[in-house]
């Protein structure tokens, strides 16, 4: 019994022991408090589902040797445009969800192939430059938004006619068209069935393509790149493929992440959109060289939910005292922070 005890600790390891207790600490302050855990399950339960493809995207940069995806925002940005572009045109539900998913795909390609060829040139600083990408990227796109060619005047600014606005509905589109399908309450618990089987197709996905010849051959890129080359592997075309991916799971990620929300953020919101899924990912047990499904799954249950409960349990505690934002700036800042000091040391 030992031995299966030790075995499932070092498996889990300290970092996530120590979350997962602090988690349970926060659900017995939530009992005594008086708070309603129906809420509060169920809030983290759809905070999963809406980021767990955003953290799913880290994976297949960190596979074939890249690194974490700071450059995550030139995905989020493809996935925005097609979201805003099927709106333009006035579809709603699953015909509008699917519609901009078939604009973002292509997008999302084309840009990752961009951004990949760029990442070539930099090699061993792909992070760093990747970060930049993301900001730059975000800042350009807030010209475009002001000059887009969408007349729909449910997003445009009411003055002037011209521009979107800086956050746009989708009540009237497709809002919620995932997280409302096949949904059930649970002893008042509500279960997006919906969300969390989109988000399971796409985690199956990836790893039936982690067990693929591809998958195996970027992983083998990530791990050894001069053994992977000496075995015949186009590593400069694995790595390109890696990149591609993630950015296309970051386009449909934002998304499902928009539609569960219920609102579509431009301008410089999805600025950071990166940093909450590198610290999910690390979280979850994942390294420079190695992340695996299981990781990313950890990962954004761990990350999410405690950001979920922690909030709401300190503003109770702290009764007259509205300190939610201050809060939450500090604890989702400091777990990133705590994430990327642990990088390096698994």
């Amino acid at each position: 019994m030992s031995d299966k005890l030790r075995n499932a600790y070092e498996q889990l390891g300290l970092p996530r022991l120590i979350i997962i207790v602090f988690l349970l600490v926060l659900f017995a302050v939530a009992v005594i408090m008086r708070m309603d855990l129906a809420i509060l399950i169920k809030d983290s339960i759809t905070r999963i589902g809406m980021n767990g493809i955003l953290v799913l995207a880290m994976l297949p940069t960190l596979a074939c040797g890249v690194g974490l995806n700071f450059g995550l925002p030139v995905g989020v940005i493809a996935g925005i445009v097609g979201a805003v572009t099927s709106m333009n045109w006035g579809l709603k539900g699953f015909a509008g969800f699917f519609t901009a998913m078939v604009i973002a795909i292509p997008l999302a390609v084309i840009a990752g192939y961009l951004y990949a060829m760029l990442l070539e040139r930099v090699q061993g600083q792909e992070m760093m430059v990747g970060t930049y990408v993301g900001f730059s990227v975000v800042s350009g796109m807030c010209m475009f938004w002001l000059l887009a060619p969408y007349r729909n005047p449910a997003m445009i600014f009411a003055l002037g006619g011209k521009g979107l606005r800086t956050t746009i509905t989708l009540d009237r589109t497709f809002g919620k068209v995932l997280n409302d399908f096949l949904g059930f309450s649970v002893f008042d618990i509500y279960i997006p069935t919906g969300l969390l089987l989109f988000m399971g197709i796409f985690f199956v996905l990836i790893a039936l393509f982690f067990k693929s010849k591809a998958g195996l051959a970027m992983r083998t890129v990530g791990s050894n790149p001069m053994y992977a080359r000496s075995s015949g592997i186009n590593v400069q075309r694995m790595r390109t493929m890696g990149v591609i991916l993630s950015t296309v799971l970051a386009a449909i990620g934002i998304l499902v992440y928009s539609q569960s929300y219920g609102f579509v953020q431009l301008y410089t919101a999805p600025l950071t959109a990166a940093f909450p899924a590198v610290a999910s990912v690390l979280i979850g047990g994942a390294s420079l060289r190695k992340a695996t499904i299981g990781h990313a799954i950890i990962g954004t249950v761990l990350f999410h939910t405690l950001l979920t409960i922690a909030l709401p349990v300190t503003q109770t505690v702290l009764q007259g005292a509205d300190i939610s934002e201050i809060a939450r700036t500090i604890m989702s800042n400091g777990m990133i922070i705590y994430a990327l000091t642990r990088a390096e040391r698994r």
